[in-house]
């Protein structure tokens, strides 16, 4: 398999089965989804394993503990960069990220060998089922992304994403700080100071059916600063590649070296 679908959880017993039917039907089988589970207490991980015995295509990753969205998410990402994948995609649990869009990503990534953002600002994108105070605050976030990182992205916050291998490769994710939402923007970031691409592709947001959202005032708090700490520090990532090669992050040069 080329593609895998990374999808955090954490108390998403009604929504986790309804979104991997999507998936799977979405890419006809062309996909694996990996579940990372952080121990959820209403039974999350246990539903996920009853999924995997069913579908060979369906993975788990049992964490022992809610250690945070980013946490959840570099667990994701380093069990399909040494299971070998290719395309590696993540998304919300909560049918917020419509699986109908994922092919759409993961082409986007292929052909262009870039990162790809399923983003709701771009033409064509949008939100639904939001008030208004809900919208202001992202459009405002994602605005102050952009003011404080200079980067070409309009929604650095989307979780809707698909990454060539080489990127993650490349940027070394098992550098990445961020624990919250926060993940996300460090993500692109550290991609676009690499020299690696990015690009947005348009998706409608559709705010979850069921359950609760996760988003904290902690969260929003670390938000606001990983912007900044991402800006001043200088952080130079030595990372698996085929030879060397030389970027500037942060205003210092990195040097992308092979492995012994």
């Amino acid at each position: 398999m080329h593609t895998a679908v990374v999808v955090p959880t954490y108390d998403e017993r009604e929504n986790i089965e309804a979104l991997c039917d999507g998936v799977l039907r979405v890419t006809q089988g062309g996909a694996h989804i990996l579940i990372v589970d952080d121990n959820s207490p209403d039974g999350t991980g246990q539903i996920a394993d009853g999924l995997a015995r069913k579908h060979t295509s369906i993975h788990v990753l049992h964490r022992a503990r809610k250690e945070g969205l980013g946490r959840a998410y570099v667990a994701g990402l380093s069990w399909a960069l040494e299971s070998r994948y290719e395309l590696i995609a993540h998304m919300d649990a909560d049918l917020s990220h419509d699986p109908v869009n994922l092919p759409s990503l993961v082409a986007t990534a292929r052909s262009q060998g870039k990162v790809t953002i399923g983003s709701r600002y771009v033409e064509g994108g949008g939100v639904r089922n939001w008030g208004a105070q809900r919208v202001l605050l992202s459009r405002a976030a994602n605005r102050y992304v952009r003011f404080v990182l200079r980067m070409p992205v309009r929604d650095a916050t989307s979780g809707y994403r698909c990454y060539p291998r080489e990127v993650l490769r490349g940027i070394g994710i098992e550098n990445v700080f961020a624990d919250g939402y926060a993940f996300l923007v460090e993500m692109a970031y550290r991609a676009h100071a690499a020299g690696f691409g990015l690009v947005e592709v348009p998706i409608v947001f559709t705010d979850r059916r069921v359950g609760k959202s996760k988003l904290c005032a902690s969260t929003i708090l670390e938000a606001a600063w990983v912007p900044w700490r991402l800006r001043v520090s200088r952080p130079c990532q030595t990372a698996l590649s085929n030879g060397p090669r030389s970027w500037q992050f942060g205003g210092a040069e990195c040097t992308r070296q092979t492995a012994e």
